[in-house]
Protein backbone atom coordinates (compact mmCIF):
# COMPACT_ATOMS: atom_id res chain seq x y z
CA UNK A 1 0.00 0.00 0.00
CA UNK A 2 1.45 3.45 -0.84
CA UNK A 3 1.45 6.12 1.97
CA UNK A 4 -0.03 9.18 1.52
CA UNK A 5 2.56 12.20 1.07
CA UNK A 6 2.86 13.30 4.79
CA UNK A 7 2.57 10.08 5.78
CA UNK A 8 6.04 9.06 4.44
CA UNK A 9 7.44 12.53 5.48
CA UNK A 10 6.92 11.16 9.01
CA UNK A 11 8.15 7.69 8.60
CA UNK A 12 11.61 8.91 7.36
CA UNK A 13 11.84 11.97 9.68
CA UNK A 14 11.29 9.25 12.67
CA UNK A 15 13.74 7.39 11.38
CA UNK A 16 16.17 9.83 10.89
CA UNK A 17 15.72 10.53 14.60
CA UNK A 18 16.29 6.62 15.66
CA UNK A 19 19.18 6.85 13.63
CA UNK A 20 20.60 9.66 15.43
CA UNK A 21 19.50 8.76 18.78
CA UNK A 22 21.02 5.55 18.41
CA UNK A 23 23.90 7.09 17.44
CA UNK A 24 24.15 9.24 20.68
CA UNK A 25 23.79 6.09 22.59
CA UNK A 26 26.91 4.49 21.36
CA UNK A 27 29.11 7.56 21.84
CA UNK A 28 27.41 7.42 25.65
CA UNK A 29 28.61 4.01 26.14
CA UNK A 30 32.23 3.98 24.31
CA UNK A 31 34.66 4.21 26.58
CA UNK A 32 36.84 5.99 23.92
CA UNK A 33 34.50 8.44 23.33
CA UNK A 34 34.35 11.56 25.61
CA UNK A 35 32.30 14.92 25.88
CA UNK A 36 33.87 17.95 27.46
CA UNK A 37 32.89 21.97 28.21
CA UNK A 38 35.63 23.60 25.95
CA UNK A 39 35.63 24.77 22.45
CA UNK A 40 37.50 22.48 19.82
CA UNK A 41 40.16 25.15 19.52
CA UNK A 42 41.20 25.18 23.28
CA UNK A 43 41.39 21.16 23.01
CA UNK A 44 43.26 20.45 20.14
CA UNK A 45 45.59 22.63 21.41
CA UNK A 46 45.62 20.79 24.88
CA UNK A 47 46.03 17.80 22.60
CA UNK A 48 49.31 18.98 20.66
CA UNK A 49 50.65 19.04 24.52
CA UNK A 50 50.32 15.40 24.40
CA UNK A 51 52.03 14.71 21.25
CA UNK A 52 54.38 12.71 23.44
CA UNK A 53 51.92 10.22 24.70
CA UNK A 54 50.20 9.63 21.82
CA UNK A 55 52.57 6.66 20.83
CA UNK A 56 54.87 4.72 22.55
CA UNK A 57 56.07 1.05 23.57
CA UNK A 58 54.05 -0.93 25.30
CA UNK A 59 56.06 -2.53 29.12
CA UNK A 60 53.16 -5.45 28.08
CA UNK A 61 50.52 -6.21 26.05
CA UNK A 62 48.06 -7.94 29.24
CA UNK A 63 45.62 -5.40 29.94
CA UNK A 64 46.06 -2.71 26.81
CA UNK A 65 45.20 -5.32 23.81
CA UNK A 66 42.17 -7.83 23.43
CA UNK A 67 44.36 -11.39 22.46
CA UNK A 68 43.21 -12.62 18.99
CA UNK A 69 44.40 -15.48 16.94
CA UNK A 70 47.27 -16.07 19.15
CA UNK A 71 47.80 -15.87 22.98
CA UNK A 72 49.37 -12.42 24.36
CA UNK A 73 52.77 -13.69 25.04
CA UNK A 74 53.81 -15.14 21.76
CA UNK A 75 53.62 -11.22 21.02
CA UNK A 76 57.07 -9.12 21.53
CA UNK A 77 57.75 -5.58 21.34
CA UNK A 78 54.39 -3.73 22.03
CA UNK A 79 53.83 -0.41 20.46
CA UNK A 80 50.94 1.88 20.25
CA UNK A 81 49.70 4.97 18.42
CA UNK A 82 46.69 6.99 19.00
CA UNK A 83 44.80 9.69 16.91
CA UNK A 84 42.37 12.15 17.98
CA UNK A 85 39.08 13.60 16.55
CA UNK A 86 36.99 16.32 17.86
CA UNK A 87 34.06 17.80 17.23
CA UNK A 88 31.92 20.42 18.33
CA UNK A 89 28.63 19.90 19.76
CA UNK A 90 25.81 22.18 18.43
CA UNK A 91 24.63 22.78 22.40
CA UNK A 92 27.90 23.57 23.32
CA UNK A 93 31.25 21.83 24.26
CA UNK A 94 32.70 19.35 22.40
CA UNK A 95 33.27 15.69 21.74
CA UNK A 96 36.77 13.87 21.54
CA UNK A 97 37.22 10.10 19.84
CA UNK A 98 40.54 8.80 20.69
CA UNK A 99 41.59 5.32 18.24
CA UNK A 100 44.63 3.45 19.25
CA UNK A 101 46.70 0.92 17.01
CA UNK A 102 48.59 -1.95 18.93
CA UNK A 103 51.10 -3.44 16.87
CA UNK A 104 53.51 -6.35 17.88
CA UNK A 105 55.77 -8.88 17.19
CA UNK A 106 54.51 -12.31 16.81
CA UNK A 107 56.41 -15.21 16.83
CA UNK A 108 55.58 -18.44 15.34
CA UNK A 109 56.95 -21.19 16.97
CA UNK A 110 56.17 -23.50 14.12
CA UNK A 111 57.92 -21.83 11.11
CA UNK A 112 60.08 -17.87 10.88
CA UNK A 113 58.07 -17.09 8.19
CA UNK A 114 54.84 -16.74 9.64
CA UNK A 115 56.19 -14.39 12.27
CA UNK A 116 56.04 -10.65 11.43
CA UNK A 117 53.92 -7.38 12.74
CA UNK A 118 50.75 -7.81 13.27
CA UNK A 119 47.78 -5.08 14.46
CA UNK A 120 46.03 -5.91 17.48
CA UNK A 121 42.87 -4.80 19.17
CA UNK A 122 43.10 -2.46 22.15
CA UNK A 123 41.00 -3.04 25.15
CA UNK A 124 39.90 0.62 25.37
CA UNK A 125 42.10 0.92 28.45
CA UNK A 126 44.75 3.27 26.38
CA UNK A 127 42.03 5.53 24.49
CA UNK A 128 40.64 5.85 28.68
CA UNK A 129 43.90 6.83 29.98
CA UNK A 130 44.36 9.48 27.02
CA UNK A 131 41.63 11.21 27.56
CA UNK A 132 41.98 11.14 31.28
CA UNK A 133 45.14 12.72 30.23
CA UNK A 134 43.36 15.31 28.35
CA UNK A 135 40.95 15.69 31.39
CA UNK A 136 43.94 16.69 33.56
CA UNK A 137 45.98 19.11 30.66
CA UNK A 138 42.70 21.06 30.43
CA UNK A 139 42.00 21.52 34.08
CA UNK A 140 45.43 22.72 34.09
CA UNK A 141 45.31 25.15 31.84
CA UNK A 142 45.47 28.24 32.73
CA UNK A 143 43.00 31.03 31.33
CA UNK A 144 44.78 34.01 31.31
CA UNK A 145 48.50 33.44 30.32
CA UNK A 146 50.65 31.12 28.79
CA UNK A 147 53.98 29.99 30.58
CA UNK A 148 56.61 29.02 28.29
CA UNK A 149 59.56 27.83 29.46
CA UNK A 150 60.54 30.47 32.18
CA UNK A 151 59.10 33.35 30.86
CA UNK A 152 55.27 34.21 31.11
CA UNK A 153 53.51 35.88 28.00
CA UNK A 154 50.56 38.04 29.72
CA UNK A 155 47.80 38.48 26.93
CA UNK A 156 47.25 41.87 25.52
CA UNK A 157 44.36 44.18 26.16
CA UNK A 158 41.98 44.37 23.16
CA UNK A 159 43.15 46.94 20.87
CA UNK A 160 46.68 47.41 22.15
CA UNK A 161 49.35 47.62 19.95
CA UNK A 162 51.90 44.47 20.47
CA UNK A 163 55.16 46.09 19.88
CA UNK A 164 57.28 43.33 19.94
CA UNK A 165 59.88 41.99 17.76
CA UNK A 166 57.19 39.66 15.03
CA UNK A 167 59.94 37.51 14.21
CA UNK A 168 61.97 36.19 17.62
CA UNK A 169 64.88 34.12 17.97
CA UNK A 170 64.03 30.39 18.34
CA UNK A 171 65.33 29.31 21.73
CA UNK A 172 67.89 26.48 21.35
CA UNK A 173 66.99 23.13 22.43
CA UNK A 174 69.80 21.18 24.06
CA UNK A 175 70.36 16.95 22.83
CA UNK A 176 67.54 14.80 24.62
CA UNK A 177 70.11 12.38 25.69
CA UNK A 178 71.78 12.38 29.03
CA UNK A 179 75.22 11.06 27.20
CA UNK A 180 74.83 13.90 24.50
CA UNK A 181 74.16 16.74 26.86
CA UNK A 182 77.27 15.50 29.03
CA UNK A 183 79.58 15.09 25.85
CA UNK A 184 78.80 18.42 24.45
CA UNK A 185 79.06 20.78 27.56
CA UNK A 186 82.59 18.67 28.26
CA UNK A 187 83.76 19.23 24.81
CA UNK A 188 82.37 23.41 24.77
CA UNK A 189 84.37 23.34 28.45
CA UNK A 190 87.48 21.93 27.51
CA UNK A 191 87.95 23.69 23.88
CA UNK A 192 87.23 26.76 25.47
CA UNK A 193 90.41 28.94 24.07
CA UNK A 194 92.86 31.02 26.49
CA UNK A 195 91.03 34.68 26.44
CA UNK A 196 92.04 37.08 24.56
CA UNK A 197 92.58 40.72 26.22
CA UNK A 198 92.51 42.71 22.50
CA UNK A 199 89.57 41.21 21.84
CA UNK A 200 87.26 41.01 25.11
CA UNK A 201 87.73 43.70 27.63
CA UNK A 202 86.38 41.73 30.35
CA UNK A 203 86.93 37.58 29.66
CA UNK A 204 85.63 35.19 31.71
CA UNK A 205 88.28 33.22 33.41
CA UNK A 206 88.98 29.71 32.63
CA UNK A 207 87.57 28.61 36.15
CA UNK A 208 84.32 29.96 35.82
CA UNK A 209 83.59 28.49 32.35
CA UNK A 210 84.47 25.17 33.94
CA UNK A 211 81.82 25.93 36.47
CA UNK A 212 79.39 27.06 34.54
CA UNK A 213 79.42 24.31 32.60
CA UNK A 214 79.56 21.98 35.52
CA UNK A 215 76.61 23.38 37.16
CA UNK A 216 74.80 23.05 33.61
CA UNK A 217 74.94 19.54 32.78
CA UNK A 218 74.10 19.10 37.09
CA UNK A 219 70.88 21.32 35.85
CA UNK A 220 70.07 19.28 32.31
CA UNK A 221 71.08 15.63 34.23
CA UNK A 222 68.33 16.44 36.50
CA UNK A 223 65.67 18.00 34.37
CA UNK A 224 66.21 14.60 32.33
CA UNK A 225 66.07 12.20 34.74
CA UNK A 226 62.89 12.51 37.56
CA UNK A 227 64.35 11.94 40.98
CA UNK A 228 60.62 9.67 41.79
CA UNK A 229 60.92 6.67 39.90
CA UNK A 230 61.56 3.11 40.56
CA UNK A 231 62.99 0.64 37.85
CA UNK A 232 61.74 -2.71 37.49
CA UNK A 233 65.00 -4.96 38.68
CA UNK A 234 63.74 -8.53 36.57
CA UNK A 235 61.37 -9.04 33.07
CA UNK A 236 57.89 -10.60 34.59
CA UNK A 237 57.58 -8.62 37.71
CA UNK A 238 53.65 -8.19 38.28
CA UNK A 239 51.98 -5.29 38.53
CA UNK A 240 48.55 -5.60 40.36
CA UNK A 241 45.54 -3.92 41.40
CA UNK A 242 46.03 -4.05 44.83
CA UNK A 243 48.18 -4.53 47.55
CA UNK A 244 47.59 -8.09 47.48
CA UNK A 245 49.64 -11.23 47.12
CA UNK A 246 46.88 -12.92 45.76
CA UNK A 247 45.81 -9.94 43.47
CA UNK A 248 46.04 -10.87 39.72
CA UNK A 249 48.25 -9.23 37.89
CA UNK A 250 47.31 -6.66 35.74
CA UNK A 251 50.01 -7.03 33.42
CA UNK A 252 54.39 -8.49 33.51
CA UNK A 253 56.93 -5.79 33.90
CA UNK A 254 59.98 -5.83 31.66
CA UNK A 255 63.40 -5.23 32.98
CA UNK A 256 64.28 -1.58 33.78
CA UNK A 257 60.82 -0.44 33.11
CA UNK A 258 60.37 2.52 35.18
CA UNK A 259 57.81 4.17 36.58
CA UNK A 260 56.35 6.91 38.97
CA UNK A 261 56.52 6.47 42.84
CA UNK A 262 53.44 7.57 44.81
CA UNK A 263 53.67 6.03 47.66
CA UNK A 264 54.98 2.95 49.33
CA UNK A 265 55.07 0.85 52.55
CA UNK A 266 57.30 -2.10 54.16
CA UNK A 267 56.17 -4.83 51.35
CA UNK A 268 54.64 -2.56 48.41
CA UNK A 269 54.96 0.29 46.36
CA UNK A 270 52.50 1.97 44.50
CA UNK A 271 53.16 3.37 41.18
CA UNK A 272 51.36 5.34 38.28
CA UNK A 273 51.13 3.37 35.48
CA UNK A 274 50.29 6.54 32.90
CA UNK A 275 47.79 8.99 33.51
CA UNK A 276 44.69 8.06 35.94
CA UNK A 277 46.27 4.40 35.71
CA UNK A 278 47.63 2.77 39.74
CA UNK A 279 49.40 -0.17 40.52
CA UNK A 280 51.26 -1.64 43.12
CA UNK A 281 54.85 -3.62 42.54
CA UNK A 282 56.56 -6.19 45.36
CA UNK A 283 58.98 -3.76 47.09
CA UNK A 284 61.84 -6.81 46.64
CA UNK A 285 61.12 -6.15 43.19
CA UNK A 286 62.33 -3.01 42.11
CA UNK A 287 65.05 -0.39 42.75
CA UNK A 288 64.05 2.56 44.81
CA UNK A 289 64.78 5.92 44.19
CA UNK A 290 67.99 7.85 45.50
CA UNK A 291 67.56 7.85 49.26
CA UNK A 292 65.09 4.96 50.04
CA UNK A 293 66.75 1.39 50.69
CA UNK A 294 65.16 -1.17 48.47
CA UNK A 295 64.05 -3.28 51.05
CA UNK A 296 63.42 -2.05 54.84
CA UNK A 297 65.78 -4.64 55.61
CA UNK A 298 68.27 -7.37 54.62
CA UNK A 299 66.45 -10.81 53.24
CA UNK A 300 69.08 -12.36 55.04
CA UNK A 301 68.56 -10.37 58.11
CA UNK A 302 64.47 -10.82 58.10
CA UNK A 303 64.87 -14.60 57.56
CA UNK A 304 67.23 -15.10 60.44
CA UNK A 305 64.14 -12.62 62.39
CA UNK A 306 61.63 -14.81 61.17
CA UNK A 307 63.36 -18.20 62.55
CA UNK A 308 63.60 -16.98 66.16
CA UNK A 309 59.61 -17.00 65.77
CA UNK A 310 58.67 -19.99 64.31
CA UNK A 311 60.08 -23.67 64.71
CA UNK A 312 58.90 -26.72 62.39
CA UNK A 313 56.95 -29.25 64.81
CA UNK A 314 56.63 -32.05 62.04
CA UNK A 315 57.29 -32.88 58.00
CA UNK A 316 55.46 -36.10 55.80
CA UNK A 317 55.03 -36.65 52.48
CA UNK A 318 50.54 -36.89 52.03
CA UNK A 319 48.42 -35.93 49.69
CA UNK A 320 47.85 -32.52 49.26
CA UNK A 321 45.22 -31.47 51.76
CA UNK A 322 43.68 -28.13 49.67
CA UNK A 323 41.65 -28.08 46.75
CA UNK A 324 44.00 -25.97 44.00
CA UNK A 325 44.08 -28.00 40.99
CA UNK A 326 47.68 -27.71 40.16
CA UNK A 327 48.32 -30.33 43.19
CA UNK A 328 45.19 -31.94 43.41
CA UNK A 329 45.46 -35.85 44.49
CA UNK A 330 49.00 -35.42 44.57
CA UNK A 331 51.79 -36.17 46.93
CA UNK A 332 53.62 -33.73 48.00
CA UNK A 333 55.68 -32.59 51.42
CA UNK A 334 54.21 -31.13 54.31
CA UNK A 335 55.93 -29.50 56.79
CA UNK A 336 53.48 -28.18 59.94
CA UNK A 337 54.72 -24.82 61.91
CA UNK A 338 54.01 -22.92 65.46
CA UNK A 339 54.89 -20.09 67.56
CA UNK A 340 57.75 -20.46 69.69
CA UNK A 341 55.85 -18.04 71.68
CA UNK A 342 51.98 -18.17 71.03
CA UNK A 343 52.06 -14.44 73.11
CA UNK A 344 54.61 -13.10 70.15
CA UNK A 345 52.62 -10.08 68.66
CA UNK A 346 55.45 -9.67 65.82
CA UNK A 347 54.86 -12.99 64.06
CA UNK A 348 52.43 -11.26 61.20
CA UNK A 349 52.31 -12.06 57.55
CA UNK A 350 55.52 -10.91 56.75
CA UNK A 351 57.71 -12.66 58.99
CA UNK A 352 55.34 -15.73 58.10
CA UNK A 353 56.23 -15.13 54.18
CA UNK A 354 60.24 -14.91 55.10
CA UNK A 355 60.13 -17.77 57.22
CA UNK A 356 58.06 -20.23 54.66
CA UNK A 357 60.50 -18.36 51.63
CA UNK A 358 63.70 -20.11 54.23
CA UNK A 359 61.38 -23.68 54.15
CA UNK A 360 60.57 -23.42 50.49
CA UNK A 361 64.34 -22.71 49.29
CA UNK A 362 65.07 -26.10 52.26
CA UNK A 363 62.74 -28.03 51.19
CA UNK A 364 63.29 -27.94 46.91
CA UNK A 365 67.01 -28.06 47.75
CA UNK A 366 66.39 -31.52 49.11
CA UNK A 367 63.91 -32.58 46.35
CA UNK A 368 66.30 -31.72 43.56
CA UNK A 369 68.91 -33.79 45.28
CA UNK A 370 66.78 -36.38 46.07
CA UNK A 371 65.14 -36.46 42.70
CA UNK A 372 61.83 -36.88 44.44
CA UNK A 373 58.68 -36.84 43.06
CA UNK A 374 57.31 -34.74 45.17
CA UNK A 375 54.64 -32.34 42.89
CA UNK A 376 55.41 -29.97 45.70
CA UNK A 377 55.76 -27.95 48.80
CA UNK A 378 53.28 -26.99 51.20
CA UNK A 379 54.05 -25.23 54.37
CA UNK A 380 50.99 -25.35 57.36
CA UNK A 381 51.29 -22.86 60.52
CA UNK A 382 49.57 -24.46 63.17
CA UNK A 383 48.02 -21.81 65.42
CA UNK A 384 44.77 -20.10 65.32
CA UNK A 385 45.79 -16.89 62.97
CA UNK A 386 47.62 -19.52 60.60
CA UNK A 387 47.11 -20.34 57.14
CA UNK A 388 48.61 -22.81 54.45
CA UNK A 389 50.83 -22.27 51.43
CA UNK A 390 51.71 -24.28 48.65
CA UNK A 391 54.18 -24.52 45.70
CA UNK A 392 54.47 -26.40 42.90
CA UNK A 393 58.04 -28.18 42.13
CA UNK A 394 58.26 -26.99 38.52
CA UNK A 395 57.13 -23.20 40.03
CA UNK A 396 60.39 -23.64 43.14
CA UNK A 397 62.34 -24.76 40.31
CA UNK A 398 62.12 -21.32 38.43
CA UNK A 399 62.23 -19.37 41.54
CA UNK A 400 65.23 -21.08 42.49
CA UNK A 401 66.91 -20.89 38.73
CA UNK A 402 66.34 -17.01 39.45
CA UNK A 403 63.52 -16.79 36.36
CA UNK A 404 61.20 -15.59 38.80
CA UNK A 405 61.36 -13.03 41.24
CA UNK A 406 59.99 -13.35 45.13
CA UNK A 407 57.09 -11.41 43.93
CA UNK A 408 55.70 -13.64 41.08
CA UNK A 409 56.67 -16.46 43.19
CA UNK A 410 54.00 -15.17 45.77
CA UNK A 411 51.54 -14.98 43.00
CA UNK A 412 51.87 -18.16 41.69
CA UNK A 413 51.58 -19.69 45.45
CA UNK A 414 48.64 -21.10 46.51
CA UNK A 415 47.06 -19.30 49.78
CA UNK A 416 44.31 -20.50 52.09
CA UNK A 417 42.99 -18.45 53.57
CA UNK A 418 44.17 -15.75 50.93
CA UNK A 419 43.83 -12.72 53.79
CA UNK A 420 46.14 -14.31 56.01
CA UNK A 421 48.92 -13.45 54.33
CA UNK A 422 48.32 -10.57 52.96
CA UNK A 423 50.66 -7.62 54.31
CA UNK A 424 49.70 -4.37 55.52
CA UNK A 425 52.65 -2.55 56.34
CA UNK A 426 52.67 1.35 57.43
CA UNK A 427 52.98 4.09 54.70
CA UNK A 428 55.71 6.08 53.74
CA UNK A 429 55.59 9.20 52.29
CA UNK A 430 57.23 10.78 48.81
Amino acid sequence: MKLPWGARNYVLALGGCLVILSTMAAWQSNPAERTFPQSKAAIEKALKTMQANMAGHLPALEGFANAGDHPLDRYQRGYYQATAEVVSNPSGGSLVRIKAKVTAWYSDPSSSSHSGYQLLTSNGRLESDLLDQLAEQLAATPSERAVTGSTVVKALPEGSKDERPSAPEPARKFPETNSTISSSVKEWAASASPPDKSAEPSPKPDGSLQAEANNLEEILKNTAHPKNLVAVKKSGTPVVSTPSLTAKPQFLASLHDEFELLDFNADWVHVRISGLSRGWIWRNSVEMPEGIADNPASSSGASNAAADLFHVVREETAPFPGDWEPLRGKNVKIISVQKIDEAEKNAGSKERLEYTKFLLEKSYTEIAEKKSELAGVVVVFDSADGGMIAATTPILQQWRAGTLTDSALWHKCFFDPPETFDSAGSSGSW
